[in-house]
Order: C-alpha cells, then sequence, then structure tokens
C-alpha cells in the first residue's frame, strides 16, 4: 500500500511540474504557483519548487512574500543557490545596502549577479566603481542585451558629470537610440554646453518618434511619459539659459499630462518653485506637496533630495514660517554639518526678525568651526555689517579673508568703501599690500626675475591713479616710474610721471619732460578735407564761416562805414486808417485809459429788484403809472408808432414783459439741451 501511495504522489508531482512548466512559458505565473504550492504540500523541503516559487513571486511583483520565503528556508536555499534572487528582492524593496552584501556574499559572481551589482552601485552613487563594472559586462557578454548596458554605461557617465562635476571621457558610444542621446545630453548640461545640450535633446525626441514605428502595444500614455522625461530636460536648460518664461511654460505643461514618475513631477515642482523664489507663493505651497510623495526618496539622488529640502526651508522663510525654516534647516544642518546653506537660511531668517547681531554671531561660530568655508561665511557677514550702516567693520572682516586680499575685485570693493568713509590711507595700503603679493609671487614663480604680470600692472595704474586724485602725488611718483619703467613709450605714464614732479622736483620735470615726443610724431594723420566734408562737421563749417566774416569786417579800415541794417516794415492793423490819428493811449489797458467808463449793464438786469422783499429802487419809479401825465394817452395815428416808441420813455403796461424773461427761457433749454446730451 505504502509503494502504490508514493507510486501515485509521483505521478501527480509529475503532472504538476509539467503544469508548472507550460504556464512558465506561456507566462502565467500566478497559475504556475498554484501548482508550485501543491508540490510543496507533497514536499516541503523541494529545493527546486522553492526556487520555482520564489521565481513565481517576484514576476508576480511580491517581492515581500518572495523574500520571506528565502529567509524561511536558508537551510535549504543557500545563498549559493539563491543569491541573485535574494538580492534582487532586496533591490526592489529599496534595501540597496542589503542587496549589495548579498551581492558581494555570493561564492560564484554570475553575469547576472554582476549586471545587478551595476544597478546597485548606480543606486549607492558610487560611480567610479559602477563604470568599473559595466565596461567589465560589456567586454566579456555578447548578447541581445549590448544595447542596454551601453545605454546604463552613458547613464552613468551623465552622473559623474552632473553631479561629481568630472570631465566625462569620451566612450566611443554610438548614438543610435533616444536614451543614448538623452544620456548624452545631460552629461554635456553637467560641462554647462546648454546650446549643445538642448541639440541633443531634440536629437532624441526625433530618435524616439522614430523608434515608434518599430514598436508594438505603445500606448499613448507610454508616449507622453517618455517625452515627459525630455521635455522636462529641455524646460530645465531653458531656466538655466534665463528663459524663465518659457521654461514654466513647458514645466506646466507637463504636470497636467499628470506623469507616474513621481520623481519626474518632484524635479519639476523644484524648480518652478525656484522660479517663483519670494513671488506667487501660493502657487509654491502647491507644488511642494508634489515633492513629498510617496517613493520620491527612492527615484532621486542625494543632491536633488538635499536641493529639494533647502528650498522647503526657503519657502518657510518666505512665508514667514519662521518656526518651520528653523526646524528644516537645522535638519539640514544636522545632515550635513559642513554645509553653508543651511547656516545661511537660518542667518536670513534672523535678519529677517532684525535681529543682526545673532545672525553675524551665528555666521562667526560656524566660520570657527569650519575654516575651509570661512571665505564665504564672512563675506556674508561683510554684507550684514555694511546693510547695518558699519562699513569700517565689514572692511575689517572683509581684510581678515586671506586668500581674497590680492584678488582685483576685493582691492576695488575695499577701496570703494575706504573713499566712502574717507579714509584714505586705508584705501593705499590695501593697493599696497596686494601690489606687495603679487610681488612676492611673481618673484617665486620667475626664480628672481622681476616680469609684471597684467594683474600686477593693472593695480599699480590704478594705485597710481588714485593717489593722484587725491593729491597725493608725492606718493604716485614710485608707482608711475614702475609703470614708465616696464613701457617707457607710454607717453600718458610719462605725462603723469611729469605732472607729479613738477610739485615735488622742477628740475626732474624738465629732464624727463625730454622724453616727451615731438610735435611732429604726434601728428595725426587725419583727412582734414574728408573731415570738414563729413556731415557732423556741416553746421559747425557754416557758423565758423560767419565768425570769420565778422573777424573780417572789424578788420577793415576805420574810414569805412559800417552799413546799417533795413529794419522791417511794421504789420498795421486791417483796419488801419492813415487819415485817422491814432490813439495815444492805445497801449495802455482798456481799464487804465482815461476814457474808460466801466462796462456797460443791461437794461434787462437794471429792472431786476434788488435787496429785500418789498423794498423799490431807483427804476421802480418809472414803472409807476401815477407820475406819468395825467392826461390819458390818444391812441396812436397810423403809421407814427415808430415815433412814439424812439421817442417816449413810457412802456405801456401790456406790452412790459418780466425781466429777464427771455434770458430763463434760453437758459432752461440749454440746461435741456445738456441734459439730454448727457443723458444719451
Amino acid at each position: 500500500k505504502m509503494a502504490a501511495a508514493a507510486a501515485g504522489g509521483a505521478g501527480a508531482a509529475a503532472a504538476l511540474w509539467s503544469e508548472v512548466n507550460r504556464c512558465g512559458q506561456n507566462g502565467d505565473f500566478a497559475r504556475a504557483l498554484k501548482s508550485v504550492n501543491k508540490i510543496l504540500q507533497i514536499s516541503k523541503d523541494d529545493v527546486t519548487a522553492l526556487q520555482c516559487k520564489v521565481v513565481c513571486l517576484i514576476q508576480n511583483g511580491n517581492f515581500k512574500e518572495a523574500l520571506s520565503v528565502i529567509n524561511t528556508h536558508t537551510k535549504v536555499l543557500t545563498s549559493d543557490v539563491i543569491a541573485f534572487e535574494k538580492a534582487y528582492c532586496e533591490y526592489r524593496l529599496n534595501r540597496i545596502e542589503n542587496a549589495l552584501k548579498t551581492i558581494q556574499s555570493a561564492s560564484q559572481q554570475t553575469d547576472k549577479l554582476k549586471e545587478l551589482y551595476g544597478q546597485v552601485l548606480y543606486r549607492l552613487e558610487r560611480y567610479d566603481d559602477c563604470l568599473a563594472a559595466y565596461r567589465d559586462l560589456i567586454r566579456n557578454s555578447q548578447d541581445e542585451y549590448e544595447e542596454e548596458r551601453k545605454t546604463n554605461l552613458s547613464a552613468v557617465v551623465a552622473a559623474q558629470s552632473t553631479w561629481e562635476k568630472v570631465m566625462p571621457e569620451d566612450l566611443g558610444l554610438r548614438e543610435a537610440t533616444y536614451e543614448l542621446c538623452y544620456n548624452s545630453a545631460c552629461a554635456l548640461i553637467g560641462q554647462g554646453k546648454l546650446n549643445e545640450a538642448m541639440k541633443k535633446l531634440q536629437k532624441a525626441e526625433a530618435f524616439f518618434f522614430l523608434a515608434l514605428i518599430f514598436l508594438q502595444d505603445v500606448t499613448e500614455e507610454d508616449i507622453e511619459a517618455e517625452l515627459a522625461i525630455i521635455h522636462g530636460q529641455m524646460a530645465y536648460i531653458m531656466q538655466l539659459q534665463g528663459r524663465t518664461e518659457d521654461a514654466l511654460q513647458l514645466y506646466n505643461q507637463i504636470i497636467k499630462l499628470k506623469p507616474t514618475d513621481v520623481g519626474l513631477l518632484a524635479v519639476i515642482a523644484n524648480n518652478i518653485i525656484t522660479i517663483n523664489k519670494d513671488q506667487n507663493v501660493f502657487d509654491s505651497k502647491k507644488k511642494v506637496k508634489l515633492t513629498n510623495a510617496e517613493g520620491v526618496e527612492h527615484k532621486l539622488s542625494k543632491k536633488q533630495l538635499q536641493a529639494i529640502e533647502f528650498n522647503k526651508a526657503l519657502l518657510a522663510m518666505y512665508t514667514n514660517q519662521a518656526d518651520q525654516c528653523r526646524k528644516l534647516s537645522a535638519s539640514l544642518q544636522s545632515q550635513s554639518p559642513e554645509h553653508l546653506l543651511p547656516v545661511l537660511i537660518q542667518a536670513a531668517q534672523l535678519c529677517r526678525e532684525k535681529q543682526h547681531a545673532k545672525a553675524v554671531a551665528l555666521l562667526q561660530d560656524f566660520a570657527d568651526q569650519h575654516p575651509a568655508n570661512a571665505a564665504e561665511i564672512k563675506l556674508t557677514m561683510a554684507q550684514l555689517k555694511i546693510a547695518q550702516g558699519s562699513v569700517t567693520k565689514a572692511c575689517m572682516i572683509l581684510r581678515s579673508i586671506e586668500e581674497l586680499q590680492h584678488k582685483p575685485g576685493m582691492v576695488s570693493a575695499l577701496v570703494t568703501m575706504y573713499s566712502h568713509e574717507e579714509d584714505i590711507d586705508s584705501a593705499i595700503e590695501v593697493f599696497t599690500q596686494a601690489i606687495q603679493w603679487y610681488q612676492q609671487f611673481q618673484a617665486s614663480q620667475t626664480r628672481g626675475a622681476n616680469p609684471k604680470s597684467p594683474v600686477h600692472l593693472s593695480l599699480i595704474r590704478e594705485a597710481a591713479n588714485f593717489k593722484l586724485k587725491h593729491g597725493r602725488k608725492k606718493e604716485a611718483i614710485s608707482d608711475l616710474e614702475e609703470l614708465w619703467k616696464q613701457n617707457p613709450k607710454d607717453v600718458h605714464t610719462l605725462a603723469q610721471l611729469i605732472s607729479a614732479y613738477s610739485l615735488v622736483d622742477p628740475e626732474k620735470a624738465k629732464v624727463l619732460s625730454k622724453h616727451l615726443p615731438s610735435s611732429d610724431t604726434m601728428s595725426l594723420k587725419v583727412d582734414v578735407d574728408a573731415l570738414e566734408n563729413s556731415h557732423g562737421a556741416t553746421y559747425v563749417r557754416k557758423k565758423a564761416g560767419k565768425l570769420t566774416g565778422d573777424n573780417q569786417q572789424k578788420e577793415q579800415g576805420q574810414g569805412e562805414v559800417k552799413k546799417k541794417k533795413k529794419k522791417k516794415k511794421g504789420k498795421l492793423p486791417k483796419n488801419y486808417d492813415p487819415k485817422v490819428t491814432p490813439d495815444p493811449e492805445r497801449w495802455l489797458p482798456m481799464r487804465e485809459r482815461s476814457y474808460y467808463r466801466g462796462r456797460k449793464k443791461g437794461k434787462k438786469k437794471d429792472q431786476v429788484g434788488k435787496g429785500t422783499q418789498g423794498s423799490t429802487t431807483a427804476g421802480s419809479s418809472e414803472l409807476d403809472a401815477s407820475r406819468t401825465a395825467s392826461s390819458p394817452p390818444t391812441s396812436p395815428r397810423p403809421g407814427s408808432a415808430a415815433a412814439v416808441s424812439a421817442t417816449s420813455n413810457v412802456i405801456p403796461p401790456r406790452h412790459q414783459k418780466p425781466a429777464g424773461a427771455p434770458a430763463t427761457k434760453k437758459k432752461q433749454q440749454q440746461k435741456k439741451k445738456k441734459g439730454a446730451k448727457g443723458g444719451w
């Protein structure tokens, strides 16, 4: 019975293994997993069955369960048997350090483990080791994955150029795919060759559309996802070139597509925040949420994640979230104690809170703890002192930066600041120290010879000009002599030297003046006729001609009588009558003339009563009928009405009209017209 049962179990296992094999060839790993589990029920420690189960789980994306199976059966699944599967599960679960240990502990380094080793080194940002690993793989393998290995190799070179600022070597890779073109563009961006990088990205885009012809079952989402990566890099180049509007437009277009790559979205959102700076902070607060998406930390490099955290701290400062800004900057400082930005952000936040003294003290402590970064910190301290109005203290801080004391920019800044404070002696001392540094450096480089570098000579000339400008001609003589010694043909320097000696040693000035070139040698070769006929000399020539004519007239003999200029006849008014004597007071204003009687008042205005109600005026007597002739007026004869109205001042009552009535009507009509016009 036992033999029969064993035979039956073996037959069932064989059927299950054939099912597993068939499902594996068809890619149906979920069904294959069911068959493998049935086999393990028959034989729970079957090494092959356990391996198949791990592979099926990996193919289905169940990396945690696969790793759990491996760790549960460590006695059966030793590192030699299942090292690759274990390392791959750890790699996919972002346990990169564990994956590296698993690979290194394997007794035999297979090709699969070498491929995975290269990926692990890239994620750990060990680019030199990664480059060596891929070179070894390309050299010692010949299969259909050679193009993918070259793509990975170019990605390593691009990362070195971008993050480590290493000059990439020419690997001789033929850019036949859009991935290789894209990686080459990234390497060019790291070198600062932005125009060439843009052309490479355009070439990559063209290669991508060409590759779509040969690809099958490619969805529109896949196309947009690939193009979004290329377009995002194009927008980054535009941003670096200062074309922020174009970059911002392209960034927003990519975000509207809603790509599934959280790393790409985080980078684009961060770049938009850097464009916004302290403006449009509400948009920045929306975009910063994209940088907090799950899984972003596994998609980006350490420097990218660090840059995002810096920008979060700056955004908190711009939005007046002081506590959040301090918290983020303190966290960044604990992660990278030697980094400058966290300390600078903290100092900026203190300055926004008007605590400049604390900001300076914070920067001073950092400079004392990290002397390598002291120069940049002291420059910031000097800027804060200048903002406070302490220019002299700022100069003291700048002069304490020994490695920058001789730089022309530093010398210029110090001289300008000391001049502003009217401390000419300190400014001259700055020039002297810088010139002495160059003298010592030049002597050490040339073994005792004394040739002056262009920067050295430029400093000497600036020092001489500064001393001459501020009346220190005695001190400027040595500098001018040094310059003239280096270039005896420099007439300008010789003239300055003679001018300086004229106040100190006139005899020396006379001796030096003999070295000046004669007037014949200094004559300029100028075509006078061409100069006079030029467009700009036309007006000057005409004016000069008039002046010379006047001079000739003055130089004539005294006997000649000067010709009088003819006076132009004055214009007469149109109604001018020569028979009538003009008014002698016509030049006076009307009010000042003797016959002015004031403005005539209209009769109708005189008839309007003035004063309180019931009072009478002088004109009221004319309206009183009792004061007229006692006899009733006779009816006018035909034809005599005009004569009566012309000679008599009496107006019949029926013919009288209220004073000012017509004018009132006109005014009312005007008001109506105006109102109507305004209504329209």
